[in-house]
């Protein structure tokens, strides 16, 4: 008898209806296909100035720096350069007093160390007055009017001070009250003063002098309204009288004074002087402009500034002198 095995099949999986999922590859691809296309966004299209705008333009920047510059010059460097120039006359008005060699009176070179003055009221110590009274001279300190006396000996001496600029030694000298001390010292030793009135614009002037008898006057500016504290205006006068004997006037002085060395006056000359700095501040922004694009950033700071720092420096010296020399 043949026996008959049934074979046992193993049952086969389901069939599912949902397909299998596409590759990878495929699907980015049909992704791509059903993606709405791009918009392309064609580059915008920079403006076109004109060579004339253009130079315009650079033109009022250049021309914003330079009166950024001489305004803080003006401000900040002037009154460094101040003390600067204070501690250097010092030094060499007090060797000149110990030899002996200090000036007496006579021809005296504008811009030498002719004494040194004291009025503690004003905040004014060992400040050196210079001789002359032009805008170049009072950068240095007060300055003494050539046409007048040396403090200390008879006669009217006449002290010109800034308000404002370079320091402004003499921006304190306005607030003075009669019997106020001032002590200047020469060549010829140290003459007391003391106030006796404040005189303004349109005030009577002082009585003459008796024979034999002194007076200092310090002039420096000032302001009210709308520019007062900032842009002084007009002329201000102290008088002190000498107190005791007099010095010996040795004689010799100038019998006038050009314009630019009386109050809140300019020195007109000096803008030939500017013409001639304005070049050489030009060169250096040419040549910071060409080493830029040539060499590099540092090679323009290495070449082209020192230029520049010149020409600003000169500029702003020479366009000081250009305003009254009281402020």
């Amino acid at each position: 008898m043949t026996m008959v095995r049934d074979r046992v099949r193993s049952p086969e999986p389901p069939q599912s209806s949902t397909p299998p999922p596409p590759p990878p590859g495929r699907r980015r691809r049909r992704a791509e296909r059903q993606r709405p296309p791009r918009r392309r966004l064609l580059p915008r299209a920079a403006p076109v100035r004109s060579p004339l705008a253009g130079t315009i333009t650079w033109a009022l920047i250049a021309l914003a720096i330079v009166t950024t510059w001489v305004v803080l010059y003006g401000l900040v460097a002037s009154s460094l350069q101040h003390s600067h120039n204070q501690s250097v006359l010092y030094s060499k008005l007090r060797e000149q007093l110990a030899l002996e060699t200090a000036p007496l009176g006579g021809q005296v070179s504008p811009g030498s160390p002719i004494a040194v003055m004291d009025m503690p009221s004003a905040g004014l110590r060992s400040e050196v007055i210079v001789e002359g009274t032009a805008p170049r001279d009072l950068m240095n300190g007060p300055g003494h009017r050539r046409d007048t006396v040396l403090p200390g000996q008879p006669g009217v001496s006449v002290v010109y001070g800034r308000a404002k600029l370079f320091g402004g030694p003499f921006h304190r000298v306005t607030a003075a009250h009669a019997g106020d001390v001032i002590t200047v010292t020469t060549g010829e030793g140290t003459a007391k003063y003391v106030v006796e009135r404040i005189r303004h614009a349109g005030d009577p002037f002082s009585p003459a002098l008796a024979t034999g008898a002194g007076r200092l006057t310090l002039v420096t500016s000032e302001s009210g309204g709308w520019r007062g504290g900032w842009a002084p205006s007009r002329a201000v006068y102290v008088d002190a009288a000498l107190q005791g004997k007099a010095f010996v006037d040795p004689g010799g002085r100038p019998s006038y004074v050009p314009t630019a060395e009386t109050a809140m006056h300019g020195d007109v000359g000096a803008l030939y002087v500017l013409v001639l700095w304005l070049p050489v501040l030009v060169i250096g922004a040419v040549v910071a402009v060409w080493a830029y694009d040539r060499w590099g950033r540092w090679q323009t700071w290495l070449v082209g500034m020192p230029i520049i720092l010149a020409g600003l420096w000169g500029v702003s010296q020479t366009a000081v002198q250009l305003l009254p020399n009281l402020m």
